[in-house]
């Protein structure tokens, strides 16, 4: 998004001109915004410090965690700002910031999932080996990979896109800048950059969701031998958070490539985006402590560390 014509900044549109809705959207916004940085802390914080949250998958969750503040943190408080002081103006350089941040960050958070996948598969179908499979060392060396792969494949389209032109326009219609509204409003040619896009998006989407299916088909598999009911239930609510999680994000993605009429396509994309952004940050560390009772006794012992400290 290199400037030849002396374009400094860009305008984000947002959601609505109406002052009394922006009110409502504010605050719509920003107690969300708040729950989702607390719960996904929280569990930050636990996983830390309990000594029973040590296992591979707290470490997966911890990191989805960091994840998750990161990825909301890149778009939410800007547009707050935006709403609360009516300045949508973003300088070019935040503006191409934002963008990298989103992207690496959502990639980054598909193929986190698949890896927590992987972890559940090895945790549910060789429950005598997890320990020695999923050693802190694995741990680490898929996560790095996470972000290794999330680079590679985000920084060609994203040094691609340095080199638009913009002629007559720099209205972005979008309360973040988003790669399709730039694109919109650009005068270059950019259909290979589009191209080469949809193709990384579809790529990591398939990838990550083949990685998926195939750990839960060998998972369900698995589950449906055991002998007894119980054992049954028990396996199957170590994935019962993740499965709740999964299908919030692949089913976002999916609404969003349902191709909607020229005239709804950006109004659609817009409500993904805030669902994607601001919701499912939210919805996350809650659906993980209310299923997880481990998380919930560290919870408790935490909350009880904490009043003994202050009283004394």
């Amino acid at each position: 998004m290199r400037n030849h014509t002396s374009l400094t900044s860009f305008i984000l549109l947002g959601l609505t001109d109406d002052p009394q809705l922006q009110i409502l959207i504010f605050i719509f916004l920003l107690i969300p915004y708040m729950l989702s940085v607390t719960g996904n802390l929280s569990i930050i914080i636990l996983t830390l410090v309990d000594s029973h949250l040590k296992t591979a998958m707290y470490f997966f969750l911890q990191n989805f965690s960091l994840l998750e503040i990161s990825f909301t943190s890149a778009c939410i408080p800007r547009f707050l700002y935006s709403i609360s002081t009516g300045d949508r103006s973003v300088t070019y350089n935040a503006c191409v910031c934002q963008l990298f941040f989103t992207d690496v960050f959502a990639v980054a958070e598909f193929f986190l999932l698949a890896t927590m996948s992987f972890d559940r598969y090895v945790a549910i179908c060789k429950p005598l080996h997890y320990m020695t499979i999923m050693n802190y060392t694995v741990c680490k060396r898929l996560v790095f990979c996470c972000w290794m792969t999330t680079l590679l494949i985000i920084l060609l389209p994203l040094n691609l896109g340095l080199d638009l032109e913009f002629c007559a326009s720099n209205a972005i219609d979008h309360f973040a800048c988003d790669a399709n509204p730039i694109l919109k409003i650009s005068c270059s040619d950019t259909w290979f950059i589009e191209q080469m896009v949809i193709v990384c998006s579809v790529m990591v989407f398939i990838v990550t969701l083949l990685c998926v299916v195939l750990s839960y088909m060998y998972i369900i598999r698995t589950i449906l031998r055991l002998p007894s009911a119980q054992q049954r239930t028990r396996a199957f609510s170590t994935c019962s958070s993740h499965i709740i999680v999964v299908s919030i994000t692949y089913g976002s993605c999916i609404f969003v490539y349902i191709k909607p009429s020229a005239k709804d396509e950006m109004a659609i994309n817009k409500g993904v985006s805030i669902l994607t952004t601001s919701i499912s940050p939210m919805l996350n560390p809650f659906i993980y402590t209310l299923r997880n009772k481990q998380v919930k006794q560290a919870f408790n012992v935490l909350v009880k560390r904490f009043l003994l400290l202050s009283k004394n």
